[in-house]
């Protein structure tokens, strides 16, 4: 028990004792050089050219058409057929019958037109890219008891100023 005591004493004693000195002083630069660094630019620019895009049509005019036709003769034909209430029927169904049919042959005759083309303008981005060095700065190194002492700056120095703390 004494001993734990005495050893918490004395540390006590001890960091009360403890100090430290702060100082500043200053190294002569032993070199001085400029740093750069490497800067890549990319530039844009297009290169496009024209492209021949086959172009398809829905001609759903000509299905509208063919099927009006188609019908309108299939109801008089019709109506010439029957005759009594069976003359609206088979008008009614000549209608149907011919506006099917007049629709069919107007699809037909679309099916068999040639493709048309038209010509686009098409355009894709790339970049041109270059180098260059880009001036940072200055790298001074002095020595401060056998330590490398580095330091960048905006401009070259003479010296370094350096800030000390000893603690004991």
């Amino acid at each position: 028990m004494k001993k734990i005591i005495f050893s918490i004493l004395s540390i006590g004693i001890v960091s009360l004792m403890a100090e430290s000195i702060n100082f500043s002083d200053s190294i002569p630069v032993i070199k001085s050089e400029p740093v750069y660094k490497v800067v890549t630019k990319r530039t844009p620019y297009q290169e496009c050219w024209d492209e021949q895009v086959p172009v398809t049509s829905n001609n759903s005019n000509d299905d509208t058409i063919g099927a009006l036709i188609g019908g309108v003769a299939g109801g008089i034909l019709g109506h010439q057929v029957g005759g009594g209430n069976g003359k609206t029927a088979a008008t009614v169904g000549g209608a149907i019958i011919g506006t099917l049919v007049g629709k069919n042959l107007a699809n037909k005759g679309n099916s068999q037109n040639t493709a048309t083309y038209q010509t686009q303008r098409k355009c894709v981005t790339k970049y041109n890219e270059t180098q260059e060095e880009k001036f940072i700065g200055y790298k001074n190194v002095g020595n401060y008891k056998g330590k490398t002492i580095i330091k960048y700056s905006d401009h070259p120095l003479q010296r370094i100023r350096l800030f000390v703390s000893i603690s004991y």
